[in-house]
């Protein structure tokens, strides 16, 4: 009976061992990157923030001239208004409500064309750093990597964790990009911005997997 009962303790231990040993085996290895970060290192990120830049002037001097052109005309309008015939001043009150609902719809499509305009021009940077995400946690054992900045409309979801699984220097280089060195002054982390456009919807950095 005693041997039965070393027996069954013993192969309870060893079961016990197996499967944590298995358990250990299978917790997923977790790492995060600062995405505005990085791509704030990226070579990319200056001319994507000019053209922006460039698009977001043409955008505002169209709408300026417009605006101006409205007031010009209403100037007109209050200052000749008492002369005015009841036909021409209702044709230039229409006129002047029609031009006010023209700017309305210019700065509703501008902001669109804008949102649309940075969506595009980021999207290359994304995914080339999606790539180099899903390059460096494959070679690190990395499951999952999250996103740790709260930037150009991203969320943070990282409150704390060890800066050894922080990936974001082992993305740049990567890339081929040289990391500052320790202790060095911090670039100042502004990914190119137009909008509220979260950059998730180019790249999916909360994950080690590529977008399907």
């Amino acid at each position: 009976m005693n041997k039965v009962k070393i027996f069954v303790a013993t192969a309870l231990l060893f079961v016990t061992a197996q499967l944590s040993t298995q358990a250990q085996t299978a917790a997923p290895k977790i790492g995060y990157t600062n995405v505005d970060y990085v791509l704030s290192l990226m070579p990319e990120s200056k001319q994507i923030e000019s053209d922006l830049k460039t698009y977001s002037t043409q955008l505002e001097t169209s709408l300026q001239t417009k605006v101006k052109e409205f007031e010009t005309k209403g100037a007109e309008y209050q200052k000749g208004a008492s002369a005015m015939t009841d036909v021409i001043r209702k044709d230039k009150e229409k006129e002047l409500m029609n031009m006010r609902s023209s700017i309305e719809e210019f700065q509703r499509n501008a902001e669109v064309s804008l949102q649309k305009k940075q969506q595009a021009l980021l999207e290359p940077a994304y995914k080339k750093m999606q790539k180099a995400i899903d390059d460096v946690a494959k070679s690190n054992g990395y499951t999952y990597v999250f996103n740790s900045d709260a930037g150009a409309g991203t969320a943070a979801i990282l409150l704390h964790a060890p800066e050894d699984g922080n990936i974001s220097d082992l993305v740049l280089k990567q890339m081929g990009i040289t990391p500052p060195a320790k202790g060095a002054p911090a670039p100042a982390v502004q990914a190119p911005a137009a909008s509220n456009t979260s950059p998730g919807k180019a790249i999916a950095p909360a994950t080690g997997k590529k977008n399907k």
